[in-house]
């Protein structure tokens, strides 16, 4: 069997036509101030290295940041596109690039727009699908200016991992119609699993997402991989970077969120 990437673009394209509602973007709005708490954005330079279908660029948009994206997937910036118009978000135009973080020419296109590195460099679970995380986690935090801050999700490491690293695999390998069916038959596993972990309903999601793409995602989503707080935690100090705020997955598996201050 041939190994191939999963179609995160394709992925978000059909969230973002089918689920994505008002609402949901209010929740993404709401998480996103979370996160960025203590963080000014205002006039500040912003980049969301795999931007997906957009909700963090429209976010910091409304913050006032001067934004900037980079994603893998071409899908991504059409998609980005289309969710602002049907969102209504007003501000400056976003700059966008697509390429991948490990990639040379899309790194200096980024560098070009801000050479003396950004105020925020912005990734939520997307460096951990890049088939080289610690490449990809050094290339995203060599963007960010003396001072300025690094926020990125990455998967927990849990005796599960290696089980669903198979189960990804075994997904992208697959034809689509084999793809559908597991995809189907891992929407009740993960509701019931989701509901007994967390105790909480699993169709009410955060940062706007919807349940059933979220399944999607997380059963096809390959490359993949995972690290502990602790390993996070180290590499980026050696990097030079000292954490500000740490958010635990409610979910084993799920991402654990950091945010890092690069050292003047």
């Amino acid at each position: 069997m041939t190994q191939s990437a999963f179609d995160f673009g394709q992925n978000w394209k059909e969230f973002s036509e089918q689920a994505l509602t008002e609402e949901r973007f209010q929740q993404a709005r709401a998480d996103f101030s979370k996160l960025m708490e203590g963080i000014p954005l205002k006039d500040r330079t912003f980049i969301d290295i795999g931007f997906g279908q957009g909700l963090s660029l429209l976010c910091a948009i409304e913050h006032g940041a001067k934004v900037h994206g980079l994603d893998i997937n071409p899908k991504c910036r059409d998609v980005f596109v289309a969710n602002r118009e049907r969102l209504n978000v007003a501000g400056a135009d976003a700059e966008i690039a697509v390429g991948s973080i490990l990639d040379g020419q899309p790194l200096d296109v980024v560098r070009a727009w801000q050479p003396g590195g950004y105020d925020v460099v912005h990734s939520w679970g997307v460096l951990h699908h890049t088939g080289r995380m610690w490449q990809a986690i050094e290339n995203a935090a060599s963007l960010v200016r003396p001072g300025g801050h690094l926020v990125i999700a990455i998967y927990n490491r849990h005796w599960s991992s290696l089980p669903w690293l198979a189960i990804k695999r075994l997904y992208v390998a697959l034809p689509k119609v084999l793809q559908s069916l597991m995809n189907r038959l891992f929407v009740p596993v993960i509701y019931v699993a989701k509901l007994l972990v967390t105790g909480r309903n699993p169709l009410k999601m955060e940062r706007g997402m919807d349940f059933y793409y979220n399944v999607v995602d997380w059963v096809g989503g390959y490359p993949y991989e995972y690290a502990s707080r602790n390993e996070i935690e180290t590499h980026a100090s050696r990097l030079g970077f000292t954490p500000v705020n740490f958010t635990r997955t409610i979910v084993p598996i799920g991402c654990n969120e950091f945010v890092f201050r690069r050292d003047s």
